[in-house]
């Protein structure tokens, strides 16, 4: 049984990870970079251990570094978290050789699950339904070119290697594809050392929808429901809830079963997601499997009741999964919204630096995973989320609610944030109707509308503070009046 974890991450999921391991009394390790030594993740765990400088390859995608920290510490098992190194079969392989039990997926179900190509023949030959495109990797740009002709445009190209957003690019025209097969060649090359590229058939006005799934070592596998997905900016999601809006019980369960055939086709262990996306004519096409824990996974944990990362762990231990699918049912409505340090106004640019002063919302139904308090930095090294904010309803209604009062709730000193961009989205016609698509901020004119609400605001703002002045002074002058010696001195003060 797992007695000790190394967390190969940072952050709020460290933070996450470690709650989960106190609660089953498994001892924890930190590892962390130069730019982490005062970091909440360093100063909750049993154990830390320095492993290089601020830029991730030199500390957190650094394998060698992290495997030297596992060894030292004695742990005999490994979180990876998401990102980093979390979907990296190399690292997934390193841990098995070394005989420390990678809390994920086999290295090899990784590899596929991380090669879109294999993974979608997989998928083909299990009769999921995917995507039309090219149905190997694409050789050349003539050859893309032909199969964007064949299928029509628009296309997406898309890395075999990407992920989160990077290494795809949307292509109306054989110019436009020309110079974007260079660019996601370079893309890919830089980011992971390897390129491959494939065709799609771009699907407009589409809904990102993702299954939770889990599936033990002795071959039981269930979904945990959906997760709606769909308000993204350059491919990255923002805003998630569960139910979806569009999912009614018999899609949950058909498309539910369909993620559970993918795990199997892929001999997929332990938590991962299966994800689609839905055409608005309601057909489902199989995109991906992503081999790790969610950013979005705490809105699953508030409807299912379930400690996603005990699962995680119970699995890795060689336990079975303790119910069956007809045992799960969902309770109520979860929202998730990603709280960035970025700049709206600046293309989503990030925005780094010194927070001097944080508070964090609570109360019924508020969760927020964050690494952040008083006195913190966001890092330019790292990715810009700095915490995911969470409110559970009885409905809808009830969780879009608390999470604008949450979002009202939230302060953060230092640094440009994604909240108003939020507080905008939670209450347009659109949004609150179920209106979604992955292209709602362009689609809508939510920048637009962002920026009016600001100009409202301050005005509001301008407004009340004038008001709030009129008042007093009304209420000084009532004063005077009613003072029995009639002083002057106040009159000459108000006037």
């Amino acid at each position: 049984m797992i007695k000790k974890v190394l967390i190969a991450n940072r952050g709020e999921i460290a933070l996450r990870v470690i709650k989960t391991c106190k609660a089953l009394g498994i001892k924890t390790v930190a590892v962390y970079s130069d730019e982490d030594y005062n970091s909440l993740h360093v100063k909750q765990a049993n154990e830390s251990y320095h492993i290089g400088k601020a830029a991730p390859k030199e500390s957190y995608l650094n394998q060698e570094k992290i495997m030297e920290a596992i060894l030292a510490s004695g742990a005999d098992a490994v979180h990876p978290g998401y990102g980093f190194l979390s979907e990296n079969s190399d690292f997934a392989k390193l841990c098995e050789d070394n005989k420390i039990n990678f809390i994920g997926p086999s290295s090899a179900s990784m590899d596929l699950c991380g090669d879109k190509m294999r993974c979608k023949s997989a998928m083909l030959k299990a009769k999921i339904p995917t995507i039309p495109g090219s149905p190997d990797l694409v050789k050349d740009v003539e050859e893309a070119l032909n199969i964007a002709n064949k299928i029509g445009y628009p296309v997406l190209l898309k890395s075999v290697y990407g992920g989160g957003g990077r290494g795809i690019r949307l292509v109306n025209t054989d110019k436009e594809l020309r110079e974007a097969f260079e660019t996601v060649t370079g893309e890919s090359i830089a980011a992971f050392g390897k390129s491959a590229i494939l065709v799609e058939k771009f699907l407009e006005k589409i809904r990102h929808i993702e299954y939770q799934l889990a599936r033990d070592k002795h071959g039981h596998a269930v979904h945990i429901f959906e997760r709606e997905c769909s308000i993204q900016r350059r491919n990255q999601k923002l805003i998630e809830q569960t139910p979806s809006p569009v999912v009614d019980q018999k899609t949950r369960d058909s498309i539910g079963e369909l993620a559970v055939k993918a795990a199997e086709a892929v001999d997929y262990t332990n938590l991962g997601t299966a994800e689609f996306l839905r055409a608005d004519n309601g057909e489902f096409y199989f995109i991906e499997i992503n081999a790790r824990l969610q950013v979005e996974h705490p809105i699953t944990e508030l409807v299912s009741g379930l400690d996603l990362v005990k699962l995680q762990i119970d699995i890795a231990n060689g336990e079975p999964i303790p119910f069956q699918q007809k045992d799960l049912k969902m309770n109520g409505y979860a929202i998730e919204c990603r709280i960035n340090a970025e700049d709206t106004f600046l293309d989503f640019a990030p925005s780094t630096g010194p927070v001097p002063d944080v508070t964090i919302p609570s109360g019924p139904g508020v969760r927020c995973d964050t690494y952040l308090y008083s006195g913190c930095t966001v890092s330019p090294y790292y990715d810009s989320l700095m915490a995911k904010l969470c409110a559970w309803g009885q409905n809808f209604e009830e969780s879009r609610t608390r999470m604008l009062n949450a979002l009202n709730d939230f302060y953060i000193q230092g640094v440009e944030t994604s909240i108003p961009l939020y507080k905008t989205i939670l209450k347009t016609d659109e949004y609150k109707k179920g209106n979604l698509s992955t292209d709602f901020l362009k689609r809508y004119g939510i920048i637009d509308k962002l920026t009016q609400d600001i100009k409202d605001e301050k005005l509001e703002n301008k407004e009340s503070a004038l008001a709030a002045a009129i008042m007093h002074s009304e209420y000084l002058k009532s004063r005077v009046k009613s003072s029995p010696t009639g002083s002057s001195s106040w009159k000459n003060k108000l006037d």
